[in-house]
């Protein structure tokens, strides 16, 4: 049978195939029933033989377009389809049989019942047969051809002429309308599958741009981290001078930290459109949450001199499960918010917590400030990015427009609600609402031997300030350290350290915070390289880039653990600037330890080394 149908997905002969395959239950659901309603009349061995002969064709129709009919339609040869058709043409017929058997067992009542039935047949085929004229005609043909001589048959009951005319008069008036509305339909059909088509092809074309743009914009993110944690780093190195140093220091880095915090709501606001921001569900410590984020910014409200206060935490379950990273992240976008916008009085947060079945907490975040309010307008206005609702705003308080917009985001991948409550001059009140499931209760902490204690607190000692490393080309050869210090040394061995990274400036960067700490560090410019220090030289800890040319982070360590040389067991620290869940997870499956996030800052990495270290120490405890 031909194409009907021209360039589109599938052929209109397959389509209206296919659509008849999956109302086929349904013309033998509507042949048994109509077999029961005729029995009075033409007796049940008549309906039964014509019920069996009808279901017989519909099987032998869908075995015939089995490959039509397939999840993946396959193509068949001319002679099938044509075989298909007689099969669609013979149920047809089939089926408007019943009205000429009513019309002889029944006479005029009957007649009466086939005049029903064969327009609801023809109606029902058309419906079915979409975008295919050849599937109509199959279809449709009988059931015309039936209704065609019941003029006839009128008039051999009896009837008048003029009657037999006024009803093929019907009839033919009946027909083109059936034709008339199949063609509006099939037409509309055509416009959908247009429409769908450019839809999707229009939304491809969104997605590939939405992941090239975060392609983009992770790649500017990865480069952007490297100067800024040079710049957190040397600013940290500096607050040790003179009143005037540590000022400019603080300057510098509250510089810093501004553009850090720009540059993950621009990465964060483009994983969110790219629909690539995952969320975490682990236990953890809420009240623990809530403490250290009212404690990062007591200082900056006393510094204000505002009042930050915290109401209802005592109510609130410790252990739930949840992203605590997005939760954090969303408390103080709303808490820098109303820092920014409040130049006296109070913020409080409120806490209020209830049970929620089965096992689950329904939680309440309130950010009530007493700042200028807002108007509906502005309301209206306040979650769109980029948009600061007011002139001036950017100017006056800085920021990227985005933590609000973040922060509804990720509340609704979390599937909470935040709303807000705002009156010029009185102040606003923002609202998390969130369901998080009970969490377990957090285990014990091993117990660290007290010699490992001693050993940390021994690292992390501060030695004599060394100088700051001076720019030098990634290092290709050193005089290698191939000995393993002995036990009985261990005690006057500083801490050896790899640093792997590409960038001569975070290499630089990492020298910067941990040689004051009495470390002995090792520099790396790729992954090729590390392999082969870590073959000369046993180390304590391994910083490795997971960005790098030639041989990425993850691959070297992968290398590094199968390897079995002298660093298999060593404790590799992830130094990245993709922070996703997705990319810390495929860290942890290639062999690292631990992460810290770029740009780099001292805490930050110091904390990371500390993490390591406590854990081996861990290690060594349990095994002994």
């Amino acid at each position: 049978m031909p194409d009907t149908t021209g360039a589109d997905t599938v052929s209109g002969w397959t389509f209206a195939v296919r659509q008849r395959r999956g109302a086929m239950m349904q013309r033998i659901a509507v042949s048994l029933a109509s077999s029961l309603s005729v029995t009075p009349m033409v007796g049940w061995r008549i309906a039964i033989s014509w019920c069996l002969a009808y279901v017989a064709i519909q099987v032998l129709e869908a075995l015939v377009f089995g490959p039509l009919n397939a999840a993946t339609p396959r193509p068949m040869s001319r002679a099938r389809n044509v075989l298909g058709g007689a099969t669609m043409f013979a149920g047809a017929a089939c089926y408007g049989a019943l009205s000429l058997i009513l019309w002889a067992y029944g006479g005029l009542a009957g007649g009466v019942s086939a005049a029903i039935m064969l327009p609801a047949a023809m109606v029902y085929s058309m419906v079915n047969a979409p975008r295919s004229l050849a599937v109509l005609a199959l279809t449709t043909a009988p059931q015309m051809l039936y209704m065609a001589a019941i003029p006839f048959l009128l008039m051999g009951l009896g009837a008048p002429l003029e009657a037999a005319i006024t009803v093929a008069g019907a009839v033919t008036s009946f027909t083109i309308y059936c034709l008339n509305v199949w063609r509006g339909l099939a037409e509309r059909l055509r416009r959908e599958q247009a429409d769908r088509l450019a839809a999707e092809a229009h939304a491809a074309r969104m997605s590939q741009a939405l992941n090239e743009q975060g392609a983009f914009l992770a790649a500017i993110g990865h480069d952007l981290r490297t100067p800024i944690g040079a710049i957190l780093s040397g600013a940290a190195d500096l607050r040790g001078g003179e009143i005037g140093v540590r000022q400019n220091a603080e300057l510098i880095t509250d510089a810093g930290l501004m553009m850090k915090s720009l540059l993950d709501d621009l990465l964060d606001h483009s994983r969110i459109e790219a629909g690539r921001m995952a969320i975490e569900v682990k236990t953890f410590d809420l009240r623990q949450i809530l403490a250290q984020t009212l404690q990062l910014w007591r200082a900056q409200a006393d510094a204000q001199g505002l009042r930050l206060r915290i109401e209802g935490v005592v109510g609130v379950p410790r252990f739930v499960k949840g992203d605590p990273i997005r939760i954090r992240q969303v408390l103080n976008n709303l808490l820098s918010n109303a820092m920014k916008f409040t130049e006296a009085g109070a913020i409080t947060v409120r806490v209020r917590a209830w049970a929620e079945e089965p096992s689950a907490y329904a939680l309440l975040f309130e950010i009530a400030d007493t700042g200028p309010g807002m108007t509906p307008e502005q309301l209206a206005r306040l979650f769109t990015p980029f948009d600061q609702t007011a002139e001036g705003v950017t100017a006056r308080y800085g920021g990227s427009g985005l933590g609000l917009a973040i922060s509804r985001n990720l509340v609704d991948l979390m599937g909470g609600r935040l709303t807000v409550r705002s009156t010029p001059g009185q102040g606003s009140t923002f609202t998390v609402s969130l369901v998080l499931p009970q969490g377990e209760t957090e285990e014990p902490a091993v117990e660290v031997a007290a010699d490992s204690r001693r050993e940390i607190a021994r690292a992390l000692k501060p030695a004599a300030p060394a100088p700051a490393p001076e720019p030098s080309p990634a290092p290709v050869a050193e005089t290698p350290r191939p000995e393993t210090p002995s036990d009985d040394d261990e005690d006057i061995q500083p801490l050896r350290l790899l640093v792997v990274d590409d960038h001569d400036i975070n290499r630089r960067a990492v020298q910067l915070i941990l040689q004051p700490l009495g470390c002995e560090i090792t520099t790396a410019a790729d992954g090729l390289i590390a392999l082969q220090r870590c073959e000369e030289t046993v180390f304590d800890v391994i910083f490795m880039d997971v960005r790098m040319p030639e041989l990425d982070g993850r691959e070297t360590t992968r290398r590094l653990r199968a390897g079995g040389g002298p660093n298999a067991l060593t404790p590799v620290v992830a130094v990245t600037a993709d922070t996703a869940p997705e990319d810390v997870a495929a860290c942890q499956a290639a062999g690292m330890a631990y992460f810290v996030s770029k740009p780099l800052t001292p805490p930050a990495l110091i904390g990371a080394l500390q993490h390591v270290l406590e854990d081996a120490a861990q290690a060594r405890s349990e095994a002994a």
